[in-house]
């Protein structure tokens, strides 16, 4: 069965706008697109924000997830439109666990030192953050753009517990990133294989969509078709 509607779901320090590359290539080859903006404010909200995405789409549907993303869509995506799953960089926890949870058991990773709380307790990134180790293959007018659009997140948001794993009743689709310094290409193979996801791998940062957007539409169309 091939798909056409896809929602698009961003992370952590990003928006809707992360998929300004992809949307245009997705659409090109006829898929029906919507990218979600999550409020960031709290997990159970970000899952509510995708999972009203989901139902203003006309038929089934594949669903995408970034980073943070990972663990929303693997919530949000065990409502029955949803028939395949993409993970791009992204967390992958199972019933029981959340992003925070699965991050503690990683191998430490340069870009917490560039994370920057407020006293409200959202996170930020600092530029150098973005421009060295979340987006260092962008050029420095992109970085700049990241950084003055970022989503900062409620770092409660992180804690958000999964009740139940969409990824073990569909196929999945994992996109790792091998220069990704947010979370190491070791750990994403780690939770791509425990998915028993179909891995795609590419010389990338933690943004492929920014920086190699015609392969992760083309890997969206594989998981689509």
């Amino acid at each position: 069965m091939t798909l056409t509607n896809v929602v698009l779901v961003h992370g952590a320090w990003a928006d809707g706008s992360s998929w300004a590359k992809t949307i245009p290539l997705l659409a090109a080859k006829g898929m029906a697109v919507t990218a979600v903006q999550l409020p960031l404010t709290s997990f159970e909200a970000d899952v509510a924000a995708v999972g009203r995405a989901i139902a203003l789409m006309q038929g089934d549907v594949v669903l995408v997830g970034h980073s943070y993303a990972g663990a929303v869509i693997g919530q949000a995506g065990n409502d029955p439109k949803v028939k395949r799953l993409v993970y791009i960089d992204a967390f992958a926890p199972d019933a029981g666990e959340s992003a925070a949870s699965l991050f503690a058991q990683f191998k430490a990773v340069p870009l917490n030192d560039e994370i920057r709380p407020d006293t409200e307790g959202f996170l930020s990134l600092t530029s150098r953050g973005i421009g060295t180790l979340f987006a260092q293959d962008l050029d420095p007018v992109e970085q700049s753009v990241l950084h003055a659009t970022q989503g900062p997140i409620n770092g409660a948001a992180l804690g958000g517990t999964l009740m139940q794993a969409a990824w073990r009743s569909r196929p999945t689709f994992y996109l790792i990133g091998e220069q990704d310094q947010a979370i190491l290409p070791v750990d994403q193979e780690r939770m791509a294989t425990r998915m028993d996801a179909t891995i795609k791998r590419i010389a990338s940062s933690h943004v492929p969509m920014l920086s190699h957007p015609a392969v992760v539409a083309d890997f969206i169309l594989q998981a689509a078709a």
